[in-house]
C-alpha cells in the first residue's frame, strides 16, 4: 500500500509541477508588450508612407505570435489591417495615440495606449495621412468633446468595421467634390 501511495503522491507532485509552469507560460504569452518608438524612416505597413511626415493619430500592432512590429501612418491604415479576415481573429497588440495627450500635427509616442480600450470618432473633418482618419482617445469624454468641435461619430474598438473606413472616405471624397465648382 505504501508504494501505491508514493506513486499517487509523486503523480500528483509531477502534474502540480506541470501546471504551474504551464501557468507560467500562459501568463507570458498574455503579457503585453510595450509600444514601440515610430522613427522618422519608418514606413506604413499598409501603404508604405514614410509614418512621421503626416499628422493624425497613427497606430501599431504586435502580432501575437512572433511579436513582429507593424507600424501605421493612421488609425485608419491600422484598422484595415486589423480588419483584414487573417487578422480580426487573431489576439494582436494594438496601439493607438491619445489625441487629448498629443499634438494632433506631430502626435507623441509617449502617447501611445492599448487601441482595444480606446474610443475613436469616426467621420470628423480633421484628417490625417491620405485623408480621413479614426480619431483616438483613452477616455470616451475626451472622444465626445473632439466630436462636438470637429463632427463625427464615437466609437468602441469593437464596433469599428469596414464600413467606417469606406465610408469615412467616400463621405470626404463626396463633400471635396461638391466644393470644387465653388473656387
Amino acid at each position: 500500500m505504501g508504494t501505491v501511495n508514493f506513486k499517487l503522491l509523486s503523480a500528483a507532485v509531477m502534474f502540480a509541477l506541470l501546471l504551474a509552469g504551464c501557468s507560467e507560460t500562459e501568463e507570458q504569452l498574455t503579457e503585453k508588450p510595450d509600444p514601440v518608438h515610430i522613427e522618422s524612416g519608418d514606413e506604413c505597413h499598409v501603404c508604405g508612407m514614410a509614418i512621421t511626415r503626416f499628422p493624425g493619430p497613427k497606430g501599431e500592432a504586435i502580432t501575437a505570435r512572433d511579436q513582429q512590429v507593424h507600424k501605421f501612418c493612421s488609425t485608419r491604415d491600422m484598422f484595415s489591417w486589423a480588419l483584414q479576415p487573417e487578422n480580426a481573429k487573431r489576439d494582436h497588440t494594438l496601439y493607438v495615440h491619445d489625441m487629448a495627450q498629443t499634438d494632433w500635427e506631430h502626435p507623441d509616442d509617449t502617447a501611445l495606449i492599448d487601441a482595444r480600450e480606446a474610443f475613436f470618432v469616426v467621420g470628423s473633418e480633421r484628417t490625417g495621412a491620405m485623408g480621413p482618419t479614426l480619431a483616438s482617445f483613452a477616455s470616451e469624454n475626451s472622444a465626445v468633446e473632439f466630436a462636438n468641435e470637429f463632427g463625427g461619430e464615437v466609437v468602441e474598438f469593437k464596433d469599428v468595421t469596414m464600413e467606417h473606413l469606406t465610408q469615412d472616405m467616400s463621405h470626404k471624397e463626396i463633400g471635396m467634390n461638391n466644393h470644387e465648382g465653388e473656387h
